[in-house]
Parts: C-alpha cells; structure tokens; sequence
C-alpha cells in the first residue's frame, strides 16, 4: 500500500478489532488490520501477477536436454510446476500465516535446465535440488538460516526491499515489451531499449501503459482492489483488442489473450516422483556434485531471504526490531517448497516477490495464501483460463507496487553513514542490473563488511554476517578457481 493508503486503513482501524470468527481468530485478519475481502482480493492478485510461471518454467526446463539427450514433456511440467505451486502456497498460508506465495524460482530452473541436467539425467539433477533444500531445512531446524537474517542491520534490510521493487519494476518492464534486450547482434554496449526497436509500438504496449496508468489512478483515488481491478480490465480489453485486431501471436510474449477452445484440461503427474537422490555424484564426482547442491542452496537460501523481508516489510509484519515473528515457520516452509519441487521435478519452489502485488491489495495474512494456493488447484483443471491473462494486464502491478516498496523503504535508510548507505545503494542497484536477488544481497553483503573493517567498526558486524560474506566471496571466485 502506499504511505496515504496505510494511514487510511490506519485510520480505520486505529486498534486491533476482536476476532470476528475462528477463521478471523487463526488467521489475526482484524488483528493485523485486514478483512476477509482484502485477503481475497490480495491472494487473487498475487495468483494473476504470478500466473506467467505456469507457462515460463515448462517452457525453461523443456528448453534443456540431458545427458542422455532427453527432454521433459511440456505437458507434464505444467501439472508438476501448478501442483508444487499450489501445495506450498497452502502450506505456507496454513503454518507461516504470511501473504507469500510460493512457486517455481526463476534463475534457480535455468541452473538446473542448462548447467546441471547436461552433466547427468534429469532425475539426478532434480536430486541435487531435492538435497538442497534438505539443507535448507537443516540450517533452519538449527537456527542458522534465522541467525543470519537477524544479524542483517536495519539499513541493509531496507536496501535488500527496495532492490526488490526496482527488481519487480524491471520485471514488469521486460515481461511486458515496453523494455526489451537489444540483441548481441546489434554490437552495441547498450543492453535494454525503448519498446522492441527503440519506439513503444503494437497493441500490447498500449495496453500495458493504459494498464499502469490505471492502477495508480485507481491507487491514488484509494479504490478498494485497484490492482485487481486493473489486471481485470486490462485482460478483458487485451481479448477485444486480439479478437478485432491482427496481431501477430508472439506481440504478446508468452500468453496471447485468446478465449480457449476447451478451458478444461487433464492433468498429467508423469513426473512427479522421478528423482534419485546421489545419481549425479557417480556422473560428475563428489566434489563437483557438492558445489553443485551448494550452487542451488545459495540462490535459493537468500532469493527467499530478500523476499521475505521485502514483501513482510511492505505488509507491515515486521517488528521494531526489523524482524518478522514466526519467521522459523515461514523458512521451514521455504526449505520444503525447494526439496518438493526437486522431487516433482519442476525445480526449487520458493517464496514469490509478485507477492508484492496481493500486498498491495491490503494482503496481511496467510488467507491470502489460502486464495491463491487454492487458484493454483484450479489451475490443475483450467490451465488454458489461468495462461489467458497476458503478461501486458498483469505486469503494471509489479510497476506500481515497486515504486511503493521504494517510497515506503528509502526515507529509513541512514545516507550519512556510508557504511550502510554505500551496502544498501549497492544492494538495491545489483538486484536490478544483475537480474539477481542474491547477486544484490552477496554484493551488499561483502561490502558492508569491508567498508566496516575499513572505518574501524569491524567489531559491529555479527560473525554470522563475516561467515556469509566469506561464502558469497567463494561463490563469486569459484569460476576463476575451475570449480564450477
């Protein structure tokens, strides 16, 4: 929400209102400030903005072929990627009652599809990913997983948001054409471009930008379901426009706005289950298996970190300390989500930063979860109905809650104290330049240690974070050191 908007629900709620009903009493919706409709509204926004991954990760770990030369059926990905989505996200609502959502990570998949599966069949490398996240549960049985997040200074963690909004903004950006990558072909040393030759041209952009616009129109006159709202609209007019105009099928991207033929379609689990746990160490060895599992650990260990704090920081569950009660819960359920969906076979699931944009629809509670764990069950059935909605209606949700994040975040930083303000300036710029979450928090990371050591303050820095910033700088040279 933005800052008007939260004192505006403020307002309306200057105290916690009673338990209405059990459903109020297990979930805290009065005493955090929320209703029933809020969630509702809020989980079927974050299951609109993150719908793209029905089609984006089958169509990344299909792109991909063994060792063997095997591909995994399109088909049977999408059943594996919604099923895991759907399981999780109700899991984390019912245990870790936070409006976050959980479903297959992206750059985690691409690891998986295009460094791990050409060295070994499938099956293995879907075993490194189930090992990783039985890591992940071990490091959050152990406390070690929340130690490192509660040593993590204040600044630091209001830089890993707003990096996450850029993030999300430049999401929103590419996925919906109106900035897309120049081609190497170009021989330019300029990466990114106006719309796809330098102009905003077609339909879909215009629909995108009368997307945007909106929102924030809805937003600013403080409309109940404004992003909902907007993801609605758009969709029903980018149908009118498709239906009437000719537009060629890849204008959209990955989802064209059609009306299917049949919107029902039978699910396929061919590939839940098939996984083997120590497969690939006898493919690739122990030491490059073991670097392999850490590879998948690392960016699913701190992708999830940036994104709880960011979207728990954006839903105001936070406390004074900076640090989300319950929050063992939540990274348990994170940990879980990675090892099933290794043995479903659609790569690491993990915590979602479009659940920024149910956030921003007044989600503050695991019903938010509920509604959009339950959608993705849906989905199961009616995938060509939940693949309908192109990523042109969809995206200007990430636009406006990433400005939101940033506005509600930057004004808490310390920009006197460069040893924070130069971590967190660096944090929130990588995660954009780098397409990285974790790129952004290794970087901020490691430079908040030296530029501390380097001002005598060494002593304030908790071991935990000396320990993380000494991975990340093995992770980052592990390339120059032949062991990747």
């Amino acid at each position: 929400m933005s800052p008007s908007a939260t004192a505006s629900v403020d307002a309306q709620n200057p105290s916690p209102a009673p338990p209405q009903n059990g459903l109020d009493r297990f979930f805290r919706i009065s005493e955090r400030g929320s209703s029933i409709s809020r969630e509702v509204r809020g989980g079927l926004a974050t299951f609109f903005a993150m719908a793209y991954i029905i089609v984006l990760n089958p169509i990344i770990l299909s792109s991909g072929v063994d060792k063997y030369g095997h591909h995994l059926d399109g088909g049977q990905l999408v059943t594996a990627t919604v099923l895991t989505a759907a399981f999780t996200t109700l899991l984390m609502g019912v245990i870790g009652n936070v409006p976050i959502a959980l479903a297959a990570g992206l750059g985690v998949n691409t690891v998986v599809a295009l460094q791990l599966a050409p060295r070994m069949s499938w099956a293995d490398a879907m075993g490194m990913v189930v090992l990783a996240g039985f890591a992940i549960m071990l490091l959050v049985a152990t406390g070690l997983r929340e130690r490192v997040m509660s040593a993590v200074p204040l600044g630091l963690r209001k830089g890993i948001a707003i990096g996450i909004g850029l993030f999300i903004l430049l999401i929103g950006l590419v996925d919906s054409g109106f900035v897309t990558r120049i081609p190497d072909a170009a021989h330019t040393t300029v990466p990114l471009q106006l719309g796809s030759d330098g102009h905003l041209n077609g339909w879909p952009v215009l629909v995108f930008i009368l997307g945007v616009l909106l929102t924030l129109a809805l937003i600013i006159r403080k409309v109940p379901g404004a992003i909902l709202i907007s993801i609605v609209a758009m969709t029903v007019l980018a149908l009118i426009i498709d239906a009437v105009a000719d537009i060629p099928g890849q204008a959209w991207g990955l989802t064209v706005p059609e009306w299917p033929g049949n919107p029902v379609a039978s699910p396929d689990f061919g590939l839940i289950g098939n996984v083997s746990l120590f497969g690939g160490f006898g493919e690739v060895g122990i030491l490059t298996g073991v670097l392999f599992v850490f590879t998948v650990l690392l960016s699913c260990f701190f992708d999830a970190m940036g994104t709880i704090l960011g979207v728990s920081d954006e839903a105001h569950l936070l406390d004074e300390k900076g640090d989300l009660p319950g929050m063992n819960k939540v990274l348990m359920v994170d940990g879980i989500a990675t090892a099933l969906g290794g043995a479903t076979s659609s790569s690491a699931n993990t915590c979602f930063v479009e659940s920024t944009a149910g956030v921003g629809e007044g989600a503050r509670t695991g019903l938010a979860s509920i509604v959009t764990g339950l959608m993705f069950v849906l989905a199961l059935f009616f995938t060509p109905l939940a693949t309908m909605v192109p990523a042109q209606a969809a995206t200007p949700a990430l636009i406006a809650v990433g400005f939101l994040i940033l506005a509600n975040s930057v004004r808490d930083i310390d920009w006197d104290d460069f040893t924070i303000a130069v971590p967190a300036f660096l944090t929130m710029v990588m995660m954009p330049f780098t397409y990285s979450i974790t790129n952004g928090i290794g970087i901020g990371f490691i430079s908040f240690c030296v530029l501390r050591l380097a001002a005598g303050r060494g002593r304030e820095v908790p071991v935990a974070l000396y320990a993380v910033a000494a991975v990340f700088g093995f992770y980052y040279l592990m390339p120059a050191l032949g062991l990747t």
